[in-house]
């Protein structure tokens, strides 16, 4: 479990999916504010935890599933237990709001190579 301080490598992230989950597929969280991923770990909620306590606000925290072997759109689901904040309009495991998918989207960039 840790929080990016540098891009990662897709080949990385497909050898961490592979030990973490048969499908190949690794739990993320944005930060959108800070522009931080964190990654590696079995549940969203820990790395939520993991963000807040370096000091990220919690409505700027979304989570996310990677698919490393995909590309582009296609390496990210938008879906996760911490994505249900009826207080942010977002009712739902998914993300609802199109801007918000956007910079998720983008801080991924940033940080898969």
């Amino acid at each position: 479990m840790k929080i990016l301080t540098e891009p990662v490598r897709r080949d990385v992230l497909i050898s961490t999916a592979e030990i973490v989950f048969d499908d190949e597929m690794i739990k993320a969280v944005v930060d959108i504010a800070r522009e931080l991923l964190a990654i590696d770990a079995e549940l969203h909620a820990d790395l939520e935890e993991l963000l807040l306590s370096d000091g990220s606000e919690q409505e700027n925290l979304w989570g996310i599933n990677l698919y490393p072997e995909e590309i582009g759109e296609e390496m990210i689901e938008y879906d996760s237990l911490i994505n249900i904040r009826p207080r942010q309009n977002n009712r739902s495991r998914g993300i609802e709001d199109p801007e918000i998918c956007r910079r998720v989207n983008e801080v991924v960039k940033q940080w898969i190579v």
